[in-house]
């Protein structure tokens, strides 16, 4: 699958087989069981691609108060991003990661609703509010937007 996954063009059966000595039917067997697993596997005349949504994505380093995590993840959202994970960087501890996947107004009213149930505290309280998030969008310009608007909310203190 990374092999198809990772490749900017078709990729043969062939090829495949070579690179795992294995025969071409093995390869069209295995095709069959990751189409499905739910991979969208398209087969062309030149080899096989992954037909899936292509997302770039960038890292943002913030601080803000508890009271602006809100703010923050429906800005996120409302321009068109999807916040993969919270991650902190503790002097003790090292690196903490908790995944979010949150991509929508609901998914933020979710999670806000955790929080302010008890049922957690947000992971950025550890670091002084310091933190980092994985975002992903559509595009660079998505990205930019989202950059832009983190820095004019005063949450931004450097992207990567």
């Amino acid at each position: 699958m990374d092999q198809i996954k990772n490749s900017d063009r078709p990729v043969s059966g062939s090829a495949l087989a070579k690179t795992f000595q294995v025969s071409r039917q093995v390869i069209v067997q295995d095709i069959a069981l990751i189409r499905a697993e739910g991979n969208n596997v398209i087969s062309t005349n030149r080899g096989y691609i992954l037909n899936a949504p292509h997302t770039v994505s960038r890292i943002f380093k913030v601080h803000h108060t508890d009271a602006d995590l809100e703010n923050e993840l429906c800005g996120i959202v409302d321009l068109g991003g999807k916040v993969i994970n919270v991650m902190v960087n503790h002097r003790v501890y090292g690196h903490i990661e908790a995944e979010l996947n949150i991509g929508s107004r609901r998914q933020v009213e979710n999670f806000m609703e955790d929080i302010r149930n008890g049922k957690s505290s947000p992971l950025k309280n550890i670091t002084s509010d310091y933190h980092y998030h994985k975002v992903e969008a559509e595009s660079e310009e998505i990205l930019d937007m989202i950059q832009d608007m983190l820095k004019r909310r005063g949450f931004l203190i450097e992207a990567e």
